[in-house]
């Protein structure tokens, strides 16, 4: 087994049939063609945390509380190289209170006040450097990439992933190869471009540029964050769960809703719950996790609805960009942790993802991308089915930050008149703005009796 600093011990195995392959860029068993994860020595990290001490608990979180604010935090749960020394503070986004979006979407609930107080955001739309949870991802995966020797990395992407790893990849003076659909908002492609990475635009969908780059993969020697290195990316997910708990005061929520592109964040904070209850940083208990997804792509959710084990590819038609993968790598484990944990999985159209993109801007102040407008679409229509409970404590994962997706909301607003800089024409224009808000309201309220 490899090691961090001489504490954390890790190793790749299968996740069906449990052989062993060490630490190398690959992600697939070559002996069931199942894919690869890393597994940890826990009896190593607990002494490594407790470092002798009789309280083993109280020490392990103590020694984690005095280090930087960052999800270097959780070093000992990472699959990172000896000698790894963090060159970014990435992660601890903060974690916080939703009362006015929590009243909005309890509705008529009994007990809408206990909603205000138990609903949370997780906002990953303020990570670094990129502003999405992806450069969580990309952080291990290209600690990983130097070590192995590459100098060039790689990725397919529906837009963030691209971001976050022509990003990295500057700062740590890689050369960054980005294949994207063609269709990519363009905030997402400029927001490549500035950091010079080389960037591909593929005619086609999400699943036919990751299949090039499967092909790219076997022939070059390039570190592809989401096909060679994907074992080690996927474990930057857990942080998300790791800062969740810690948050919370060392404690676990009762329910998670999560947006679901590949699948892998939900099961991934799913193993960092475990991997904390395995440690007893926290207390084991029962959390339930719900999938997000978009209706034009909701290859997940639709399998959950049906009761099926199996994902049936679905050709993306929907919005929200991000989630747009019709054959995801990691669906059939999604689909094990929703319904092992009494879960489900919503997907919202459209229309209630700008909808609800802009509820959490107007009732928390946050502006998330169109995943973001999926997971508060999905939460609602969870609390009105009572899947989820006002009194139940809840976390929504916002992924992703609005700048990248403003395309989305061309036309929803109109441009404002420009008045003369005078008190006499301020006040005509007050006026008729209240009593336009005026008539709207009485119309709303007409429609609503």
């Amino acid at each position: 087994m490899s090691n961090y600093d001489g504490q954390a011990q890790y190793e790749l195995r299968c996740r069906e049939c449990g052989r062993s392959w060490g630490n190398q860029p690959r992600s697939i068993c070559d002996e069931c063609f199942s894919p690869l994860e890393i597994t940890y020595d826990y009896d190593s990290i607990q002494s490594s945390l407790a470092q002798g001490a009789v309280d083993k608990v109280k020490s392990s979180r103590e020694r984690i509380a005095q280090r930087p604010p960052n999800m270097w935090r959780y070093s000992e749960l990472l699959p990172l190289p000896a000698g790894f020394e963090p060159r970014l503070p990435v992660g601890f986004t903060p974690l916080f209170q939703a009362p006015r979006l929590a009243a909005r979407l309890a509705g008529d609930q009994v007990d809408a006040d206990a909603a205000a107080q138990n609903l949370y955001i997780k906002n990953d739309a303020v990570c670094l450097p990129t502003l999405s949870f992806k450069d969580r991802v990309v952080a291990v995966a290209l600690a990983q990439a130097q070590a192995f020797g590459f100098d060039t990395v790689a990725c397919s992407s529906t837009g963030n992933l691209a971001n976050a790893v022509a990003a990295h990849a500057a700062r740590l003076g890689l050369k960054a190869w980005i294949f994207i659909p063609s269709d990519l908002e363009p905030a997402k492609i400029l927001g490549t471009q500035v950091f010079g990475a080389n960037v591909v635009r593929i005619a086609g969908n999400y699943d036919q540029v990751n299949r090039l780059c499967s092909q790219i993969a076997e022939e070059r020697r390039w570190g592809f964050v989401n096909v060679n290195l994907r074992p080690y990316y996927a474990e930057g997910s857990k942080t998300v769960g790791f800062e969740i708990a810690e948050q919370l005061g060392w404690r676990l929520p009762d329910n998670v809703v999560v947006p679901m592109a590949g699948g892998s964040l939900i099961t991934k904070i799913k193993k960092a719950f475990d991997e904390l209850s395995k440690l007893g940083l926290v207390e084991d208990k029962p959390v339930k996790f719900f999938g997000a997804q978009a209706t034009g792509c909701s290859p997940i959710s639709t399998a959950v609805k049906t009761g099926s084990a199996e994902i049936e590819p679905q050709k993306p038609a929907t919005i929200a960009r991000s989630l747009a993968i019709g054959n995801p790598a990691d669906g059939h484990y999604a689909i094990k942790t929703i319904k092992h944990s009494g879960g489900w999985s919503e997907d919202v159209g459209d229309p209630e993802v700008i909808d609800s993109i802009r509820l959490l801007a107007e009732t928390e102040g946050i502006f998330t991308e169109t995943a973001g407008g999926v997971t508060v679409g999905s939460a609602g229509k969870l609390y009105r089915q009572d899947r989820i409970l006002p009194e139940e404590t809840t976390v929504l994962c916002i992924t992703g930050n609005g700048l990248k997706t403003t395309d989305v909301l061309s036309g929803v607003y109109e441009i404002e008149r420009p008045i003369a800089p005078k008190l006499a024409e301020f006040e005509k224009y007050l006026h008729e703005t209240l009593d336009t808000v005026g008539v709207a309201s009485e119309t709303a309220a007409t429609v609503g009796a």
